[in-house]
């Protein structure tokens, strides 16, 4: 049975920082609703960086909501503009792809939003396939929808153009060639984070131009990563990889800190707007955060991972941070030939991501952060030969065993 229009709303709209517009939303599910009709739903992704985190996940999320509700979910995979770069904000335009270069990351991209959508309920489109067939009458009857000092009210192009920067003729078309994917689709709602805005709307403006009924415009919030200040980003190392094990995965939640508890409820899972309420009532009411982040990181953790990585998960947590002692699970690090003194693990340490540098690595082992078989390590130790099976602890919150 479909959810009513208001059941609808309240779950497309969870967790969204600006939507245009609420009325129009609320119109087309009713038309949905009675026409027995989804919505086209649609997502652009640009394939030059497919490597995808939590914070990348959070539009997937939500575009996984809609298409619970029974919505037609459309991604489209910008391998044409791709060719051609997008404008990024910096003082140059990005680099454009090679169609090799676009047709790896592409599939990659493909691989990686399947870990979130159901690949039978999803449409996946690239658009040079209407693109790359516009015939030059076409382009400029396309060009002539919008005005030079519209598109120099888009932050970076204004930036650069105030700076004396350049700025290619080519590149005013990438927004005007995303909104033309949007005529192509007939998109009921386009999805993007804040910083698509200029596009999105783009998409309505042209769609108003051809006669087209405009589509909704939901932009989801940047989601801070495990520091809470920076956005979640890879260069950071504050990141939640939704390919990484899930043991990995749950520690990782467990260390946000206690204020995006409720954030992280809206953007990084599925569960409903009445209960995330609930949950909000219990932290005012002085329920324990550890508590509600444990219950959030088996949630987040069970979108990407079985029922019993979950579990094997929990078990690895509670043994090495709640009773410290050393878990079942444990990630191995193999040695190389003729490499067994615990200084040579150093820089394996580093390429695996266990620590960020060797110095790192020095630091805690004058400050009695380094323990071999739960025995403290001191630096003459750095001359230890290592054994097979030897556990190191690193910190307070990592281990490795040692693998010959």
């Amino acid at each position: 049975m479909k959810k009513t229009v208001e059941e609808q709303f309240k779950i497309i709209t969870k967790g969204v920082e600006r939507m245009v517009n609420e009325e129009d939303l609320k119109k087309k599910l009713e038309k949905s609703l009675r026409d027995d009709k989804p919505l086209i739903v649609k997502l652009g992704l640009d394939p030059s960086a497919p490597d995808i985190h939590l914070g990348h996940a959070v539009v997937l999320r939500k575009m996984k909501q809609m298409q619970d509700l029974g919505h037609q979910i459309v991604i489209v995979i910008g391998d044409f503009t791709g060719k051609i770069g997008d404008p990024t904000g910096k003082t140059q335009g990005r680099k454009a792809l090679s169609q090799k270069e676009v047709e790896e990351n592409a599939e990659t991209y493909k691989q990686q939003i399947f870990k979130i959508l159901d690949p039978e309920k999803t449409m996946v489109r690239f658009n040079s396939e209407w693109l790359g067939e516009l015939k030059f009458d076409s382009i400029l009857k396309l060009a002539s929808t919008t005005t030079v000092a519209r598109m120099l009210e888009r932050d970076d192009f204004h930036n650069r153009y105030t700076n004396n920067f350049p700025i290619g003729l080519h590149e005013f078309f990438y927004p005007l060639m995303q909104a033309y994917d949007s005529i192509e689709l007939k998109a009921d709602i386009e999805l993007g984070g804040t910083d698509q805005t200029f596009n999105i709307l783009m998409g309505r403006t042209l769609q108003k131009t051809m006669s087209q009924e405009e589509q909704i415009a939901l932009f989801m919030p940047i989601l801070e990563g495990l520091d809470g200040v920076e956005k979640m980003s890879k260069s950071l190392g504050n990141y939640i990889g939704i390919y990484e094990p899930a043991h990995i995965m749950f520690k990782k939640v467990m260390e946000i800190p206690d204020s995006l508890i409720i954030k992280y409820y809206e953007l990084a899972t599925d569960v409903h707007p009445d209960d995330i309420e609930v949950i909000k009532k219990e932290l005012s009411t002085g329920k324990n955060p550890k508590d509600v982040k444990f219950q959030l990181a088996k949630e987040i953790t069970a979108l990407y991972h079985t029922t019993h990585d979950v579990e094997e998960a929990i078990k690895y947590y509670e043994a090495a941070f709640t009773k410290k002692s050393i878990p079942d699970i444990i990630p191995d690090l193999v040695l190389d030939d003729n490499k067994d003194l615990l200084r040579d693990i150093i820089p394996l340490l580093v390429k695996e991501k266990h620590i960020q540098s060797g110095s790192e690595f020095r630091r805690l082992l004058k400050q009695g952060g380094v323990q071999i078989n739960e025995e403290k390590a001191e630096e003459p130790d750095l001359d230890m030969v290592l054994a097979c099976g030897d556990v190191i602890k690193i910190g307070k919150k990592k281990f490795v065993k040692i693998v010959k």
